[in-house]
């Protein structure tokens, strides 16, 4: 049985032999860790689909910057990295800092309760936003 390569798939190996290396982007999310504990605690499914709807929003909100253009192009080599927040005035202090620094984000906010639950970032070279993140460990 014979599979047909999807073309997006094909380029990735065409680049992967060329030994050419894109530029290496990164789709940065920012969760709440106090969701999962008491007297919240969030399912992990929840939680997942949270970090989802914010990673889905910043992609489409950001859909005709370049950067996340290519990111989208080059399905095979994706990157995200999930950090965590402590709680919800973390998250919305992040989110200010975000503004203020122009660096383009989405604050996902769960309805009806329009409670702020995940950020994403659209993708971004590590080395553009790491400062601003550093304070973030990878959530667990």
């Amino acid at each position: 049985m014979h599979r047909r390569l999807d073309p997006v798939f094909r380029s990735i190996r065409k680049m992967a032999s060329s030994g050419a290396e894109p530029q290496v982007l990164v789709q940065y999310l920012v969760l709440r860790k106090d969701l999962s504990q008491a007297p919240l605690s969030w399912p992990a499914g929840a939680l997942v689909a949270q970090a989802c709807h914010a990673a889905t929003a910043a992609l489409h909100v950001h859909r005709e910057h370049p950067h996340t253009a290519a990111y989208l192009r080059d399905l095979g080599r994706m990157r995200k990295v999930v950090l965590e927040a402590s709680d919800e005035p973390t998250l919305q202090e992040l989110a200010e800092t975000l503004r203020q620094r122009d660096i383009d984000h989405v604050l996902w906010l769960e309805q009806p309760e329009n409670t702020a639950t995940c950020l994403a970032l659209r993708p971004y070279p590590k080395e553009e936003v790491s400062q601003v993140l550093k304070k973030f460990r990878l959530f667990r």
